[in-house]
């Protein structure tokens, strides 16, 4: 029996989102992020550094090493999309830069696979709009665009997302898989073929990017999902047996895969070991990471509570409790709980054809003072920083970031400017009358997201750079080599010695008493290890490296006498 449904949505209220807008916006926040900057600390440059040795051919395919050290996260399929993508660029560009590449392609295809997928949800009966007695109600092809048009918007205003899918570590291509197996799982009904090649895909990239416990808690979820709903009339959609066979077929390909390759290793931390400060980490986490997606999601829940089991709600629901769940569990909760921004998203979107006009004039306003504010504070300490005018926040800079000398680039600026007075027009559109576009209430969150993200990546780039990069320090090091020839590592992390070996171009090779290096790099909190494990009367100490951001990751120079 079918149930009510509490979307009432007119056909003028379905109209599309400009697409060549839209594209804008979206090319502006990916490449914000990728382009322009240095590898920085700690999980960005450590997964690059597993790249560069597989590039180098200093590393086995199949077990990727960094000083011989494995990855902290199993993963391999990462780390072979940047090794390739430095082997095949061309000399001139710098090796972060080509390593970036596919991960930009993996962030627009978690984009791109979100709004496929909530595309094909919304087109699902039990997501349709109530009927009008007289007509006029939303057309189901175009409801469904608006709707996955609000999906969209709402994972780009999510965030969390900002700095992890900008990074060149496993957590992005998790996502991206993570959102092609949702389309996959979403368009099933309505397409055979591709819906099943992007389940077995994403599947597999899952499995090889670290996460095959989440891919087949996806897969069994799905097939559960599939083989108990109605079937849904569409001439080239699979059907309900077509539909469980595929998913249970690419699952266990995807397992078998993963088993072959050893990548089966479960991260569980039990809940006895989480103390009550930890709890609240976990859910202040859980509040930021996740906005705003979270309290509409559960809004959707609330409304849609008729047709929980239906494909629309259950779908998302159940991928973004497995990412909560295992958030819960992980010891990088943050990792995880990328993977449910997409589903979350979806939840997000059916919220908007049932928000009353208070509620949307609240969601407004508080986004235009929170962004406004945001992108206020950003070019007040930039101006700061360029002019000394107010003189606070560059002293704060100075004591933070101490040694940082201010540059201008005008490409940064005029890029900033832009941004800025788009965000003013959009402000000026969306304050006026008669906009009855559904997705309307997510353009002023998704556009000061990706506002504070383009702001903070040209504006404040130079002092991240300066702050987040190893790229000085190293340079300092390297500077007090007087002779070319093999260095040794004592007690450096794995961002360290990436750092070293790509920023330094070091030959950089483990601490032994027998090795034939006349150079040591030692981390300093390890200093007195250095007497019992080397005689120290056969080395001086040339130079002590300060990171000025961070004086635990201060570096020791010695010389073998």
């Amino acid at each position: 029996m079918n149930r009510p449904t509490p979307a009432i949505v007119a056909q003028s209220a379905v109209r599309r989102l400009p697409r060549v807008a839209l594209l804008l916006f979206c090319a502006a926040y990916v490449l914000s992020g990728f382009v322009g900057r240095e590898p920085w600390k700690n999980a960005d440059i450590m997964a690059f550094g597993y790249m560069f040795e597989l590039a180098r051919g200093h590393a086995a395919w199949l077990q990727p090493t960094l000083l011989g050290q494995p990855p902290e996260f199993t993963a391999l399929l990462p780390y072979w999309l940047g090794a390739w993508a430095i082997q095949l660029a061309p000399g001139w560009m710098p090796a972060d830069f080509a390593a970036r590449i596919p991960f930009i392609a993996l962030l627009v295809l978690s984009l791109v696979a979100s709004w496929y997928g909530v595309y094909y949800l919304a087109r699902s009966p039990a997501a349709q709009p109530v009927p009008f007695a007289f007509g006029g109600e939303a057309h189901p092809t175009d409801y469904a665009r608006a709707i996955a048009d609000g999906g969209l918007l709402a994972l780009i205003a999510s965030l969390g997302l900002m700095q992890l899918s900008h990074e060149t570590t496993p957590a992005l291509a998790q996502l991206s898989f993570t959102a092609l197996a949702f389309y996959g799982l979403a368009a099933l009904p309505y397409r055979l073929l591709l819906p099943s090649l992007a389940i077995l895909a994403g599947l597999v990239g899952l499995g090889l990017s670290g996460a095959p416990a989440m891919g087949a808690l996806f897969a069994a979820g799905g097939a559960l999902l599939h083989a108990g709903s109605a079937p849904e009339e569409s001439a080239n959609g699979a059907t309900r047996s077509q539909s469980v066979t595929v998913i249970l077929a690419a699952a266990l390909v995807a397992a078998a895969v993963a088993a072959a390759l050893g990548m089966w290793e479960w991260r569980v931390q039990p809940l006895s070991e989480l103390s009550l400060r930890e709890w609240g980490s976990l859910l202040r986490l859980l509040a930021w990471f996740t906005w705003p997606a979270w309290p509409l999601a559960l809004w959707t829940v609330w409304r849609w509570r008729r047709q929980l089991g239906q494909r629309h709600v259950a779908l998302p629901l159940w991928f973004a409790l497995v990412g909560l769940i295992a958030a819960v569990f992980s010891h990088n909760p943050d990792r995880n709980l990328l993977l449910a921004l997409p589903a979350l998203a979806t939840l997000a979107a059916f919220a908007l054809p049932t928000f009353r006009r208070s509620v949307s004039a609240l969601i407004d306003w508080f986004t235009l003072l929170f962004f406004s504010g945001c992108a206020l504070v950003i070019w007040v300490i930039w101006i700061s920083l360029q002019t000394g005018v107010p003189a606070k926040p560059a002293a704060n800079v100075a004591k933070l970031a101490p040694g940082f000398q201010p540059t201008f680039g005008w490409v940064a600026f005029a890029m900033a400017l832009v941004a800025t007075v788009a965000w003013l027009s959009l402000v000026r559109w969306r304050t006026k009358r008669n906009r009855e576009a559904i997705w309307k209430s997510l353009v002023l969150p998704a556009g000061g997201a990706a506002l504070a993200w383009l702001l903070v990546m040209t504006l404040w780039l130079p002092v991240l750079d300066y702050a987040r990069s190893y790229a000085a320090p190293v340079q300092r090091l390297v500077a007090r080599i007087d002779a070319p020839g093999c260095v040794q590592a004592f007690g450096l992390t794995r961002p360290q010695a990436a750092a070293l070996m790509y920023h330094g171009k070091l030959d950089l090779r483990g601490a032994s008493t027998t090795s034939p290096c006349t150079w040591l790099v030692v981390a300093e909190d390890l200093e007195l290890s250095v007497a019992t494990a080397f005689d120290k009367r056969h080395w001086a100490l040339v130079a002590r490296i300060p990171r000025p951001t961070d004086a635990r990751e201060n570096l020791l120079l010695y010389k073998k006498k």
